[in-house]
């Protein structure tokens, strides 16, 4: 089934999106911004918990999550086991949702317009897949860094 292998995929990347927060030494150098580096370690946990908080728990897995996407971007100093702790919170919403989805409901639309269109949620989820790695890399890259 498609959902158990997407689990997979997500499920990892969200532990090593979890190592990597935790593999920062001083709690501080997660909100450090240096140069054209416009999204701390810290911001990129909080966006991407409530990334997947919000299009799979709150739009697939139908949670009475309310995402507040400026507060991702404007929080500041969270300690790293909050952060942990939101990173955990999002994969439970991602094991708990996918084992739901049939490779019927992955064919239908979206609940919600991705990017201004009706897209696939098999779609949706590879673009949200991309996007966690994206961020995956950009924490580990600064935390090389420092």
């Amino acid at each position: 089934m498609n959902s158990q292998l997407l689990l997979a995929h997500f499920e990892k990347d969200i532990n090593k999106l979890k190592e990597e927060i935790s593999l920062y030494k001083n709690e501080n150098d997660l909100w450090v911004l240096k140069g054209e580096i416009k999204n701390s370690p810290g911001m990129l946990a909080l966006h991407i918990t409530g990334n997947l908080k919000h299009f799979i728990g709150a739009q697939l897995g139908k949670t009475n999550y309310v995402r507040e996407r400026d507060k991702e971007f404007s929080e500041r100093n969270v300690s790293k086991e909050n952060l942990l702790k939101g990173l955990n919170e999002a994969l439970e919403v991602v094991k708990t949702t996918f084992p739901k989805l049939s490779d019927v409901d992955l064919k239908k639309d979206f609940p919600i317009p991705f990017l201004e269109k009706i897209r696939p949620t098999l779609e949706i989820l590879f673009i949200l897949y991309g996007h966690l790695n994206y961020h995956l890399g950009q924490v580990n890259y600064h935390r090389r860094l420092q």
